[in-house]
C-alpha cells in the first residue's frame, strides 16, 4: 500500500511539508521494493535516508518552533529524539544482522506510525501556531 501526501498531512509551511514529502516518498520507495522482491537490498538506502532526514528536518522544525516560541517546544524535540533513537536502533540492527525481513517490517511499521501519528497529530499544531504569530 503505497502512501500519499494528502490534505490531512499538509501544515501549510512550504518546508515542513516539502520535507514530509521526502519522508512519503522513501516509504513509497521502500514498498516497492518490498513488493517486487527487493525490500532487502533498499534497507541500506532507507535507513540512510532516516538518518540524515531526521537530522535536518527536525532541526529545521526545531529552529521554526524557536522562532514561532511555540509554547510546546519542548515536548516535540522530546518525540524528535525518540524517533531518533528508533532510527539508530534500526540501523544497528541493520549493521549487526544485515538486511532481514523482519527489520524491514520493523522500518515500515516504525516510519509509517510516526509519519501518521506525529504529522496529523503534532506537525500540524505547530504549523497552526506559526501561522498565528505571522
Amino acid at each position: 500500500m503505497a502512501y500519499a501526501f494528502t490534505k490531512d498531512l499538509e501544515t501549510g509551511n512550504q518546508l515542513i511539508d516539502s520535507e514530509h514529502r521526502q519522508l512519503i516518498d522513501a516509504i513509497n520507495n521502500l514498498l516497492t521494493a518490498c513488493s517486487t522482491g527487493k525490500g532487502r537490498a533498499e534497507l541500506a538506502n532507507t535507513t540512510k535516508f532516516l538518518q540524515d532526514y531526521t537530522a535536518k528536518h527536525f532541526g529545521d522544525e526545531e529552529k521554526l518552533q524557536l522562532q514561532s516560541q511555540y509554547p510546546d517546544y519542548a515536548n516535540h524535540k522530546r518525540y524528535h529524539e525518540e524517533f531518533k533513537k528508533v532510527v539508530a536502533g534500526i540501523c544497528q540492527k541493520l549493521d549487526k544482522d544485515g538486511p532481514t525481513v523482519a527489520l524491514v517490517g520493523e522500518v515500515n511499521s516504525a516510519i509509517a506510525g510516526w509519519l501518521i501519528n506525529h504529522i496529523k497529530k503534532e506537525d500540524v499544531k505547530v504549523a497552526t501556531h506559526i501561522k498565528s504569530r505571522s
